[in-house]
């Protein structure tokens, strides 16, 4: 709490006006942070303590990552945006509950992931296509938003079929319930690792697994007619 000079002892109030009034030249006011050297944790921190440049570095940082992840979940330019600045809005309230012990992505994208999901769960999305999003407006959103199931040195023929393949696999992913598609694609798509997928999904590394695992079996069962 900042001291007023008028409820200092009289010696020290005069000391401390005169320095008020003509400071050393040796002494420079206390420099801003800079936030874009400061790790997650000390960002999350400082914005926990009222510090809004704290936080727009940390939206610099992941609002590529969260709209990326939303984007490729739900297929639509327009939700995916919506529904990143919502998630956004919901992290800088619950900032102060934010626990340095985890690392900072896997709780905005826990929270990104939570509000998706709500929102799938109010408005099915029947497909994903594994092309890209149709509402891509560039090249670079379709790569975004596609999963690649060919190499670069396939011959047409081979190309041909993974196109048929690809077609199916979209219909089979768009089959899986909200849980077991959000671990195939951030497990298939982002990459990440089962203890990551464990902490932005919320549940126990165990089930994490059964996701995947269930989500497999299921996705071969469906595509069976097709790669037999």
């Amino acid at each position: 709490m900042a001291t007023h000079v008028a409820s200092l002892p009289r010696h020290l109030a005069r000391g401390t006006a005169r320095w008020l009034a003509h400071p050393r030249q040796d002494e420079k006011p206390l420099a801003a942070p800079d936030y874009a050297a400061l790790e997650d944790r000390e960002l999350a921190t400082l914005a926990a303590a009222g510090r809004e440049a704290a936080f727009r570095e940390l939206l610099t940082r992941y609002e590529r990552p969260v709209f990326s992840l939303i984007y490729r979940m739900v297929r639509d330019r327009t939700q995916a945006e919506d529904l990143a600045q919502e998630a956004f809005v919901r992290a800088f309230n619950a900032i102060g509950s934010y626990k340095t012990s985890y690392k900072f992505s896997n709780w905005i994208l826990k929270i990104a992931n939570n509000h998706t999901i709500d929102h799938l769960r109010k408005r099915r999305i029947a497909t994903i296509s594994i092309h890209g999003s149709p509402h891509a407006t560039t090249a670079e959103e379709v790569s975004q938003t596609e999963l690649v199931v060919a190499s670069h040195d396939e011959n047409p023929h081979q190309h041909l079929e993974h196109k048929e393949l690809g077609t199916q696999i979209e219909k089979a992913i768009g089959g899986l319930r909200d849980e077991y598609r959000t671990a195939v694609l951030l497990r298939h798509v982002e990459g990440y690792a089962y203890d990551e997928i464990a902490e932005i999904m919320d549940v126990p590394l165990g089930t994490v697994k059964t996701y995947l695992h269930r989500a497999r079996a299921e996705l071969r069962e469906s595509l069976a007619p097709v790669t037999s």
